[in-house]
């Protein structure tokens, strides 16, 4: 079956015309002959990247581009890259010496994992704002902060019973991989070698820990962090998925990050669904009101928006963090977003690696300004006015910084139960996350409160906001806390605490 596979890749190769598997542009002899094989092999691969502006292109071109359509933020590009596509070999043979994973295919030194300074070539400037984002570094954030460890042990780890108990051992590395590192990214390692059988006879290849993930703070095999293919998917790279709500969708479904569920049952959500098959998600800049009518998420967030007499609204960015005065994934409480986007060097006043104490007090020092938030505040708010009154937009952050008040207040009382259920014995809080109470007063925090205050960021309101994860939860499961405290009191013959 090998052999018939490889005579059918290898009459492929005669018999396809190169014009049939490039582009309308010249290609390296190099990737020329990627082509001629993967083809056959991976026509998937080929196929999506021959739809790709890479293919159709060449970075001659693409610098030539004035103004704010330009796409390529690097001033100079090597010339030995500016005359050709940007083809399989441009990437996979680039910094050859950079990466671990090197290794001699077919005569090139080829490596497996395209790193964002591979991409930083032409795309300089995305490059560095993305390895300033909060995203980048997304893998040491979890991995090296130990009270995350715990609580993501008691996720994903595996329960046992041992005797009349409960206990969990840490996950294995293909569930960490698979679970909570898919968006936070693995660290990659080269372990060794493996001769594998292919279509094309035997070959050996680098082995590589970690590997496959494409997540948003991957340690490459370069040093470097994040993976541009997270949300411009390879091999076609496109900038229109990467404006598209389900890109993001793949991490931020919720219930902890809800941001695609409250956006799909927004008005803005509405009109996307109803009206996107009009839209242009390829045109840069992105013009409000023209080529598209409501945002997405790169809108809010990243895209450089223009208005329909090309006036700047808001500057392209990869540095997410920009437009964001808040950050209202609780931690344990929503506060403003931090300095540096590496958050294990945080330390509340307790000596914890928190944004927040457990009572609510800010990690200020760690965490942006005042002045600061309010710079983001109008950032973000400039791509608002562009279709909606001041009076709106005023309103709707009124609302928001409400809702961020009153979910922290909802998650204080919370966590002054919590304290006493502590303080009493009734849980141990050297480990805050692993019993059966503790899960459920992070799931106050964690999802309910972080819901209601996805919603209010995004109009999503409604339902979302109350009963679907919302307040309705966020109100039954403080009770639930209460009445659990209380009858261990009662069991205990013990008198209630004054907060």
């Amino acid at each position: 079956m090998r052999k018939t596979l490889a005579l059918t890749a290898a009459l492929l190769c005669l018999l396809l015309p190169s014009a049939a598997l490039s582009a309308t542009v010249p290609v390296s002899d190099a990737t020329q002959e990627c082509l001629d094989c993967h083809a056959a092999i991976h026509p998937g691969i080929v196929s999506g990247w021959q739809a790709s502006r890479h293919a159709r292109t060449t970075p001659a071109t693409a610098l030539a581009v004035a103004g704010l359509a330009r796409k390529v933020s690097s001033t100079t590009v090597p010339q030995a890259l500016l005359e050709t596509a940007v083809g399989c070999a441009e990437c996979h043979t680039l910094r050859p010496d950079a990466h671990a994973d090197t290794f001699d295919h077919n005569g090139q030194d080829v490596h497996v994992v395209v790193s964002p300074r591979d991409c930083a070539t032409c795309h300089s400037q995305e490059a560095d704002q993305y390895d300033r984002n909060i995203m980048a570094h997304a893998h040491g954030n979890l991995a090296d902060n130990p009270l995350y460890a715990q609580h993501q042990q008691t996720i994903i780890g595996q329960l046992e019973r041992r005797g009349a108990t409960l206990a969990d051992t840490p996950a294995d590395a293909a569930t960490r991989a698979e679970a909570c590192f898919y968006c936070h990214g693995t660290q990659l390692k080269v372990s060794g070698s493996e001769t594998r059988a292919t279509d094309l006879g035997e070959m050996t290849f680098p082995r590589i820990d970690g590997w496959p993930n494409q997540g948003v703070g991957r340690i490459n095999l370069d040093g470097s962090r994040g993976a541009c293919s997270a949300c411009h998917t390879r091999h076609t790279f496109s900038i229109a998925m990467a404006r598209k709500p389900h890109t993001c969708k793949e991490c931020h479904v919720g219930p902890d990050v809800p941001a695609f569920k409250v956006y799909s049952a927004s008005k803005h959500g509405n009109i996307y669904d109803s009206l996107q098959a009009d839209w242009d998600f390829k045109a840069l800049p992105w013009t409000v009101g023209r080529d598209f009518t409501a945002p997405t998420c790169a809108a809010c967030h990243i895209s450089l928006l223009v208005n329909t007499d090309g006036e700047l609204i808001a500057q392209r960015t990869h540095q997410m963090s920009d437009r964001l005065s808040w950050r209202i994934f609780g931690l344990i409480y929503a506060h403003p977003h931090p300095r540096d986007p590496d958050t294990t060097k945080i330390r509340n006043r307790d000596g914890q690696p928190l944004p927040t104490d457990f009572g609510g007090g800010l990690a200020a020092e760690y965490l942006i300004s005042s002045e600061e938030q309010a710079r983001r505040a109008a950032t973000m708010q400039a791509a608002c006015l562009a279709c909606h009154s001041s009076a709106w937009v005023a309103g709707h952050r009124e609302r928001f910084e409400n809702t961020i008040r009153t979910t922290n207040l909802s998650t204080l009382t919370a966590t002054t139960i919590m304290s006493e259920i502590w303080s009493r014995g009734f849980a141990a809080k050297d480990t805050p996350f692993d019993e059966a109470v503790e899960q459920k007063w992070t799931d106050i925090w964690l999802f309910h409160a972080n819901n209601t205050r996805f919603a209010s960021a995004m109009a999503g309101g409604g339902d979302y906001g109350v009963f679907a994860d919302g307040r309705y939860h966020l109100n039954g499961q403080i009770r639930q806390l209460a009445d659990w405290l209380d009858l261990q009191r009662r069991l205990a013959q013990v008198p209630a605490k004054t907060p």
